[in-house]
């Protein structure tokens, strides 16, 4: 790379400093991959200069290419790369404007701040993640992000009304929904961006019935390119944004982004389900979710364990005083789990609204619902009860992360979701084809949606680690498939989940998803290798070893 002929028209930072380009080559994934190059742009225009650039450069460097970055919480390898990071956080992180309806924010913006200001007026873009404290929007609009609201409010996909992006010609293009002759008036224009309307509109209409059928038949799904979202035939409306969305930064950067908001409710109340079996886990959900939750979250025995094993952690994370009060206010439970037994799963359903007794009356309907299938159940009332299980929910991972010498979390099968109805059948399988392999793992996740997070400790200095991640890997996606689920609800492809593909969808529609990706970026300069051309030896081969071993000097 010709760092001065860059420099030329980039006013932002440019950085290839051995401790900058380390810093760069992890994400919350299991991989290091070590870049050539980190950049910061100033703005825009910056991104569109250094999109130009590798687009001339390509045709002499196969190996040259970009990919965005904001705050680096990805847990699949989504934004490491071997060629040049860009990074929108130290710059692009401004927030634009904020009003009753929506938000407009640049892609480096954390989501806390965007909060912050949404909350001054009792506003919310609810699609957060369990990281909302560290994530960016930039990364939430790449993965399609949802959380423990999704079962209500749904993924960043429902709130992305529009934004702008840079594609490959390197000039920034706004996004937003087409209406019929909108569209024909874009195909017309015979230039870049008339050939990618017009391309990915021929192929989607030829391609119809094959890629409705490809559609994943669960209540979420972040697995390849979402052709079956673009083109609504009904209403005519054709939104380059379904596609977009969730694409991994492997169609084009986003520069800016305006998400919907919606008004947070005052109160919640959380009723509590202790089961003891899972056999009646679909009955269950299907008698819950008519109350229509705001949430409706769960974690396992290994979850509460881990909780008991490592209580110091909680006096390190929340003080003293904090512990105790956690550790008090879980007495009452402890009491019930005396009485039932230690369960395999905890449900937590939460409710809101404005009217704190119609939600009491609310909660107390729902506990009476469960009554019959004869498991200890609870309302927690007051927000410092509902947060004791918030925190066991969200800290397993954290626990499960700083604890077991030499070893280290393995986010691989990460993100596996089913139908609900399956779960009192797919679980205990799960659970036995992890039981051959004697890891320490936790399961938790958004039980209304039947999507469950598994987080193994692993030692990834044995060198059968990766093999095992493999073997482990082809086992539970071969399950998911079984049941017709998604092999990723919410977390992306990336590198770890890209070879897996063909778990999920035909022949036919991988090679729709190279098309895809063909129309927008036919030299392959952004994010290679997430959606479309990843391989089982590019995993392998950027496990993360010893870190401190190998660069030590």
């Amino acid at each position: 790379m010709n760092i001065d002929k860059i420099k030329e028209n980039f006013k932002g930072d440019i950085h290839f400093e051995k401790d900058i380009l380390l810093n760069y080559s992890h994400d919350a994934s299991l991989f290091e991959v070590v870049p050539s190059l980190v950049v910061f742009p100033k703005d825009a225009n910056d991104i569109k200069s250094l999109v130009k650039y590798v687009s001339g450069q390509k045709p002499s460097d196969e190996s040259i290419s970009i990919t965005a970055r904001s705050a680096g919480t990805d847990m699949s390898g989504g934004p490491l790369n071997e060629s040049i990071i860009l990074d929108t956080t130290r710059y692009l992180n401004k927030i634009i404007s904020i009003d009753d309806e929506k938000g407009i924010v640049e892609p480096g913006v954390f989501y806390r701040d965007f909060e912050k200001e949404t909350l001054k007026i009792n506003k919310m873009m609810p699609a957060y993640t369990a990281s909302k404290t560290i994530c960016a929007i930039g990364g939430m609009v790449s993965n399609n992000s949802g959380g423990e609201k999704t079962i209500k409010y749904g993924k960043v996909e429902r709130y992305l009304k529009r934004q702008k992006m840079v594609f490959s010609d390197g000039n920034i293009y706004e996004i937003k929904p087409l209406n019929k002759s909108q569209l024909e008036q874009k195909i017309s224009q015979n230039d870049f961006e008339g050939n990618v309307y017009k391309k990915l509109f021929a192929l989607i209409n030829e391609n119809y019935e094959e890629i409705q059928k490809a559609k994943p038949q669960v209540s979420k799904n972040s697995a390849g390119y979402y052709l079956w979202n673009v083109w609504d035939k009904e209403k005519e409306i054709f939104d380059l944004n379904k596609l977009l969305v969730g694409a991994q930064g492997t169609l084009g950067i986003t520069v800016e982004a305006e998400l919907g908001l919606v008004p947070v409710p005052k109160h919640s109340k959380m009723v509590v389900i202790y089961m003891n079996k899972l056999d009646r886990l679909g009955e269950v959900v299907d008698t819950v979710m008519d109350y229509e939750p705001e949430s409706f979250e769960s974690f396992d025995d290994y979850s509460m364990k881990l909780a008991i094993r490592f209580i110091k952690d909680f006096f390190k994370r929340l003080g003293f005083w904090g512990a105790i009060k956690l550790g008090i206010s879980f007495i009452p439970d402890m009491l019930l789990i005396l009485r039932g037994g230690l369960p395999k799963l905890i449900l937590m359903v939460e409710v809101t609204g404005d009217d704190e007794q119609e939600l009491i009356k609310k909660a107390e309907t729902i506990k009476e619902a469960v009554k019959k299938y004869k498991f200890q159940t609870k309302i927690a009332k007051t927000n410092r009860e509902i947060e004791k299980y918030w925190t066991v929910r969200r800290e397993s991972f954290a626990l499960l992360r700083n604890h077991a010498k030499g070893k280290r979390t393995a986010p691989f099968i990460d993100d596996i979701v089913v139908s609900p109805h399956d779960m009192p059948v797919f679980l205990p399988r799960l659970q036995e084809i992890l039981s051959h392999y004697k890891l320490d793992y936790t399961i938790a996740g958004h039980a209304g949606n039947g999507n469950f997070h598994i987080i193994p400790l692993m030692d990834l200095e044995n060198p059968f680690s990766s093999e095992i991640i493999l073997d482990l890997s082809e086992k539970v996606y071969s399950l998911v498939r079984e049941f017709k689920g998604s092999i990723t609800a919410e977390h992306n492809d990336g590198i770890i989940r890209t070879p897996y593909l063909s778990y999920m969808f035909s022949p036919k529609m991988l090679e729709l998803f190279q098309k895809t990706k063909d129309i927008f970026d036919p030299q392959n300069i952004f994010n290679p290798g997430k959606k479309v051309g990843g391989s089982f030896k590019y995993i392998t081969d950027h496990v993360i070893r010893n870190h401190d071993k190998e660069h030590s000097s």
